[in-house]
């Protein structure tokens, strides 16, 4: 069966460069029937498990395409190349060809064909290479955001904050998550405005700029129905606490509900915060006392700083 494919994908690539050759009567390629042949070659290269053939194979009827000036067909069949290139395990090249692919999509007139394909291509390295999957995120939600598709290039932002976060790059994680809120503000999805604040204020925690946090919070105040809500309650407890050094107060705030079934990263930010000079404990009798300091006749408590 693999050699009857292999036999027929030779074929049609033979057709293929017979309808590309001219003559004295034929002083044109044809491009359109040459890059049929290639991508039949393709897949009968592909059915024969022969994907290094069949990435070739692709890579010619793309060239056809172009050379025939039909864009959209030669970025898919990047794509197609991209997608054996894949099956090979080899991804930071499938990635490169479907970027190729995104930029033809986008010369052809069809920008969302070309975020879409950005996004996969992200998803595709992301395993492997978290600051390449971020670029890429953040090329799609360009291209999404130039066609005022606000709702789907907000989406790609948000991939790329978690990742930015996931790599402690939490200077450039701030920055994605105040766009991501100022896109939201602007659709007027202001709950979801309220939970990018938490995000905001987790990360500047992190960054021990306690100033940018609260300013946050201070701005946020003008949403629509954040003044009152559990969010805003929330939030001010927490930087309360963290500005009293009251560890308990912040671990009471960072281990609720509403901060611990976040997106997976900021939950985890949430959990490992940790107030600067160690915070309080409350004793039993009510008097509170300074971690890494011992009340009378009280030995000190290595873990007295708790976990948050």
């Amino acid at each position: 069966m693999a050699a009857q494919k292999i036999n027929e994908a030779h074929d049609y690539i033979a057709k293929a460069e017979k309808y590309l050759k001219t003559s004295f009567m034929k002083w044109k390629p044809d491009y359109d029937s040459a890059a049929s042949e290639y991508s039949k070659a393709a897949v009968a290269f592909k059915n024969a498990k022969m994907l290094e053939e069949a990435k070739e194979a692709y890579l010619q009827e793309a060239e056809a395409h172009t050379n025939n000036k039909t864009l959209f067909h030669a970025a898919k069949a990047l794509e197609q190349a991209g997608m054996m290139l894949k099956d090979m395990q080899r991804l930071p090249e499938a990635v490169q060809y479907i970027e190729r692919a995104s930029v033809m999509y986008v010369e052809n007139g069809t920008p969302d064909t070309a975020a879409l394909a950005l996004d996969r291509a992200g998803k595709l390295i992301e395993p492997q290479d978290l600051d390449k999957a971020v670029d890429l995120y953040q090329k799609a939600a360009s291209v999404f955001e130039n066609e005022d598709r606000l709702r789907q290039a907000v989406e790609m932002l948000g991939k790329a904050s978690r990742l930015l976060v996931r790599q402690q790059k939490l200077d450039e994680a701030a920055v994605s998550i105040q766009k991501e809120k100022s896109m939201y503000r602007e659709i007027e999805n202001y709950p979801t405005c309220f939970k990018k604040t938490i995000a905001q204020v987790l990360v500047h925690l992190h960054r021990n700029d306690f100033v940018a946090a609260d300013k946050c919070v201070r701005e946020s105040y003008s949403l629509p129905g954040f003044s009152g809500s559990e969010d805003c309650i929330a939030l001010e407890q927490l930087l309360q606490g963290y500005d009293q050094q009251d560890e308990d107060q912040v671990n009471r705030v960072c281990t609720s509900p509403l901060f611990k079934y976040m997106d997976n990263d900021y939950a985890k930010l949430s959990l490992s915060l940790r107030v600067p000079g160690g915070g309080k404990k409350t004793k039993a009798g009510g008097s509170e006392v300074t971690a890494g300091q011992t009340g009378p006749g009280e030995e000190e408590d290595e873990y007295a700083g708790g976990l948050c």
